[in-house]
């Protein structure tokens, strides 16, 4: 192979690495975009959603990154929207409310002891303690 071939396959090679390179930013970056915008600020904050494909599988590649995911179904498996949630702290821990845009919440608290009441626009409860802290936690409500 002559100097000027090689220079060839050489270039051709850093063409090509630096469009892979790209391409990757560009997925990493198409996935952040996929995600719902962030409600509250500092230790208690959270974000709700999960429909359409891609944001769905953002929120839940998220999930073992945040303290606490919230997932809503109904009864047959569907996912569940409009939820009214209270997250109450015991102890001192902080206390949040929201409505769950989406069938999939991930919540960033501080450690401690809660209790997650979720109620649908039908009426029905539902409540379960968790513990956060350590590993991420999720807490599955099915109506």
């Amino acid at each position: 192979m002559s100097s000027v071939q090689a220079f060839i396959v050489q270039t051709n090679l850093r063409r090509a690495l630096l469009a892979f390179a790209c391409a990757l930013g560009a997925v990493g970056a198409q996935a952040q975009s996929a995600m719902p915008q962030w409600k509250g600020e500092g230790a208690v904050r959270y974000v709700c959603g999960g429909i359409g494909s891609d944001e769905s599988n953002a929120m839940r590649a998220a999930m073992k990154e945040h303290p606490l995911a919230l997932l809503f179904a109904r009864s047959d498996g569907a996912y569940l929207a409009d939820v009214q949630v209270d997250i109450k702290g015991t102890g001192g821990a902080p206390s949040l409310a929201l409505r769950a845009s989406g069938p999939v919440c991930l919540v960033d608290l501080p450690a401690g002891r809660y209790t997650v009441d979720a109620a649908t626009a039908g009426g029905s409860v539902q409540s379960q303690s968790v513990t956060v802290g350590g590993s991420p936690k999720t807490a599955s409500f099915r109506f």
